[in-house]
C-alpha cells in the first residue's frame, strides 16, 4: 500500500529488509516506482548477499545500509506491550528461511524473535570494512543510514559511500542519544563536514511541510518520512498514505512561497535563524 502510494506521487520508497511484503511483491504492486532498499547485515552473510542480488535484479536503485543496529536496542515499550508481529504477518523476504519455535512464540518477553526474525541473527561485527564487501557484490550506490556525528560523516566519505541518512532510528535504539527534535542540529554539522562530496539526507522528526523546508535550507538533499506514513496507513490504507504525502507536499509548496522561494534552488540557510543562547 505504501509503495503504491509513493509510486502515484512519484516519491522514493525505501523498502525495509523487515517488510511484510517481499521485494518481488513490492515491484509487482508498483512496477514504475522509484525504490531503494534498506539493508541489514546478518551473521549468515549469504542472507544479506542474496537480498542484495535480488533487489539489484529487480531494479532497486540504491542500498541503504543501516549501521546503528549491531544489536536491537532494549525497546521497553515493546517489552511492556509484549509486541510481536501478528500471526497473519510474516517477514516475507525471509519466508521459509527462519523457523521460530513454538516456545519462543509464547515466551513472556519480546526477545526470542526480533520483529519476525529470530534473535541474534544481526551481525554485531559490522564495520567500515563491510562497505568494501558490499561494493564487491553490487554496482548499486551505497547510502549509510544512522549517522549523527561529523566524525562518522567524514569516515563515510573516506570509505566511498554515495550518501548519508542522518537518523537516530526513530529514537528506539539508545536512550540518551540525540532526540528526534534535535536531529536537525546534527544535519547542519554533517553537511558542513562533508562539504558537498556526498549527498546528505535526513530521516526523523519531519511532521510538516515547513519541516521539509528547514531541512533543505540546512543542506539536506531530501527528507524521509516514517511515522506520518504509518499514521496515514492506519487511517485509510493506501489512500491515507497518499493523503499524508499530498498534505506534506502542499504545505512544503506553501512554506516555500511564503518564504519567497520560487524554486528549490532558492532555498538556503538564510531562511533559518538559529537561537542565540
Amino acid at each position: 500500500m505504501c509503495f503504491a502510494a509513493a509510486e502515484t506521487l512519484n516519491v522514493c520508497y525505501v523498502a525495509s529488509t523487515y517488510s511484510t511484503c517481499s521485494v518481488e511483491e513490492i515491484v509487482t504492486a508498483a512496477p514504475d516506482g522509484f525504490r531503494w532498499f534498506q539493508l541489514y547485515i546478518y551473521r549468515d552473510r549469504k542472507l544479506s548477499e542474496q537480498l542484495v542480488r535480488r533487489v539489484e535484479a529487480l531494479g532497486f536503485k540504491a542500498l541503504v545500509l543501516t549501521v546503528d543496529v549491531p544489536y536491537t536496542g532494549k525497546r521497553r515499550s515493546d517489552i511492556r506491550n509484549n509486541f510481536r508481529l501478528p500471526p497473519h504477518l510474516k517477514v516475507k523476504n525471509f519466508e521459509g528461511v527462519f523457523e521460530v519455535s513454538a516456545a519462543s512464540l509464547v515466551s513472556g518477553h519480546c526477545g526470542p524473535d526480533n520483529y519476525g526474525v529470530p534473535a541474534n541473527t544481526l551481525d554485531p561485527s559490522i564495520s567500515w570494512r563491510d562497505i568494501h564487501w558490499l561494493r564487491s557484490l553490487t554496482r548499486l550506490p551505497i547510502i549509510i543510514k544512522g549517522i549523527l556525528t561529523k566524525e562518522d560523516a567524514e569516515l563515510a566519505v573516506e570509505h566511498g559511500v554515495q550518501g548519508i541518512v542522518v537518523s537516530n532510528h526513530g529514537g528506539r535504539q539508545l536512550d540518551g542519544e540525540l532526540a528526534t527534535v534535535h536531529i536537525i542540529d546534527a544535519l547542519s554539522e554533517i553537511v558542513d563536514a562533508v562539504q558537498g562530496r556526498i549527498e546528505v539526507y535526513i530521516d526523523g522528526g519531519i511532521r510538516t511541510g515547513s519541516d521539509v523546508l528547514k531541512a533543505l535550507a540546512l543542506g539536506a538533499k531530501c527528507v524521509f518520512i516514517g511515522r506520518p506514513i504509518v499514521w496515514g496507513l492506519a487511517y485509510k490504507g493506501e489512500e491515507g498514505v497518499r493523503g499524508v504525502l499530498q498534505i506534506l507536499t502542499d504545505e512544503f509548496r506553501l512554506s516555500m512561497a511564503l518564504s519567497g522561494c520560487r524554486n528549490i534552488s532558492e532555498i538556503n540557510r538564510n531562511l533559518v535563524q538559529f537561537s542565540r543562547l
